[in-house]
């Protein structure tokens, strides 16, 4: 089973199974009302007292309490070669997914999730954090923000990139996982424009800018 399980008209809120709050979830809700659950993603989500739509993964984490209470929604994905992150969010359509809770507290765990969403061509897909909101800038970018706003660039491959409204300009730099990274740069002004020649950048913004970097990657 490889195409689409869940296919909602609303956005989808992903929940995994690392630290999690309350406000964290709330937040999610809001802009994404429709509650899926990566595995062990399930328990977070209902010691919070929601209950996910869905619970898509090999489903060696959930709990046997929620494996009972969930048993008409749990969607078993058997093979090893992918995370439950990479399970749940390959298989989503909707107009944009909101994952959280996907970083935890194991460094590997935050790599494997950035690497997925890097290698992600599905519906658009921001991480969010307590205090980071994460996407890939997979097309020219319009961001709406407020001067003095952190802008942190990831690159997760090798990428050149043009700025517009950037304390740093970027243009004509080469950026590289193993070379020249842009953590806390900055907006000069309200309006910055990023392009890069290829996909492989990720940008991180405060979480309080969650509206506008759905405004910026959701068509």
């Amino acid at each position: 089973m490889t195409g689409p399980i869940v296919q909602s008209a609303a956005a989808v809120t992903l929940v995994a199974g690392g630290p999690l709050t309350r406000q964290e979830l709330e937040l999610c809700l809001g802009f994404a009302p429709y509650l899926v659950a990566a595995d062990g993603g399930a328990d977070r989500a209902m010691a919070l007292g929601f209950m996910p739509e869905r619970v898509i993964g090999d489903l060696d984490s959930i709990s046997g309490e929620a494996r009972s209470r969930l048993a008409d929604r749990l969607v078993h994905v058997a093979e090893q070669e992918s995370t439950d992150f990479e399970k749940a969010l390959s298989r989503i359509e909707a107009p944009f997914i909101l994952a959280t809770a996907v970083a935890g507290a194991r460094i590997d765990h935050g790599f494997a999730v950035l690497n997925t969403l890097v290698r992600h061509r599905g519906p658009p897909c921001l991480l969010i954090g307590p205090d980071d909101v994460v996407f890939h800038a997979l097309r020219p970018l319009d961001l709406y923000l407020t001067a003095g706003d952190r802008v942190s660039l990831c690159p997760i491959s090798g990428v050149q990139g043009r700025s517009e409204g950037l304390e740093w300009p970027i243009d004509g730099l080469q950026f590289a996982p193993d070379g020249r990274i842009g953590s806390s740069n900055a907006a000069s002004e309200d309006h910055v424009r990023l392009e890069f020649d290829g996909p492989g950048m990720l940008v991180i913004l405060p979480r309080t800018r969650l509206k506008a970097a759905l405004r910026a990657i959701v068509p």
